[in-house]
């Protein structure tokens, strides 16, 4: 029997929408291009971000803080796992209606909570970057500061916002009880938003004030598990180079040799496409015929067809 190719997709914001009504349709079209890819033969491990989510749990526990003084305020790590289960269960509803809908029985999804190590001794502790949650006014955001030791910066004249660090990922806990049930054929859900951030201490493993790139998050989860493909998914259907300008130039199949050189010429903007094309170059470098994508989620089959998308090899 022919081996089915294992897929790690890592799905970005546009796949779930910014709204609960908005993830809830986004989750059913998200559901269809999944189940494409099953049907096409693949495996498929599923990631995803967390943004707009972790954001509003962000802001309604703090808002619960505001009623009820007795409330404390709700650890940055609670909120990213409070999001990966609200993702989740609407995303794992959708692509079990969407394979019984095909007549697929057989596959059973699941959602797994997912913790991820970081180092507490990571730089990006030392300098918070990432912002999270809504836009306040300067005296809001001194007040914030004072009363729960956020770091708020203002952001390009729209207001301020509490940054957090957003640090490398380190260890994925639970790698061995999703690769138990990947095996098993199920599929699965898992590091939510790029994980819940913790550090270690002995046994203990404490949350951590952050944020993990879902990218980096993914790779690492698609190495864990000798994946053949990481697929992330994005805003646009190929990488480019000189985005949005008249020199623009959109990229197919690419060495590592190549992306690299690009990377190191900044055509890719931090925050955005860098870390997408610095986790492509890791997953492919890391094994000989490992194939990162990066491309729209609805060209996701095309793309490992060899048809659309920017694909990364050794």
């Amino acid at each position: 029997m022919k081996k089915k190719k294992r897929i790690v997709i890592a799905l970005g914001g546009n796949a779930l929408g910014n709204t609960l009504p908005e993830q809830m349709k986004a989750v059913k079209t998200t559901a269809r291009a999944i189940v494409d890819l099953i049907e096409e033969g693949c495996e498929v491990v599923v990631a995803h971000g967390n943004g707009p989510q972790v954001g509003m749990v962000n802001n309604a526990m703090i808002a619960l803080t505001h009623e009820d003084s007795s409330q404390p305020n709700t650890p940055l790590s609670v909120c990213v796992a409070m999001s990966q289960a609200y993702v989740g269960y609407d995303l794992q509803n959708a692509l079990r209606e969407e394979l019984l809908n095909r007549g697929i029985h057989d596959i059973p999804v699941a959602t797994m909570i997912t913790q991820v190590r970081v180092d507490e001794n990571d730089p990006a502790f030392l300098t918070p970057s990432k912002p999270i949650g809504k836009f306040v006014d300067q005296e809001q955001a001194k007040a914030l500061s004072e009363k729960y030791n956020y770091i708020m910066k203002e952001d390009s004249g729209r207001g301020y916002r509490r940054v957090v660090a957003s640090p490398k990922p380190v260890e994925i806990v639970e790698i061995e009880t999703i690769r138990t049930l990947v095996d098993a054929g199920e599929l699965v859900i898992a590091c939510g938003g790029g994980g819940i951030p913790v550090t270690r201490s002995g046994n203990h493993l404490k949350g951590a004030s952050a944020v993990i790139d879902k990218d980096f998050a993914s790779c690492m989860m698609a190495k864990e598990l000798d994946a053949d493909f990481l697929i992330i998914l994005t805003a646009v259907e190929k990488v480019a180079l000189n985005f949005g300008t008249p020199s623009e130039k959109w990229l197919g199949d690419i060495s590592i040799e190549e992306a690299k050189q690009y990377i190191s010429e900044g055509h890719f903007a931090p925050g955005s496409m860098l870390p997408k094309v610095e986790a492509a170059v890791d997953f492919a470098s890391s094994k000989a015929g490992r194939t990162a994508l990066i491309t729209l989620l609805e060209k996701s089959k095309e793309g490992i067809q060899g048809k659309t998308g920017t694909t990364f090899h050794l």
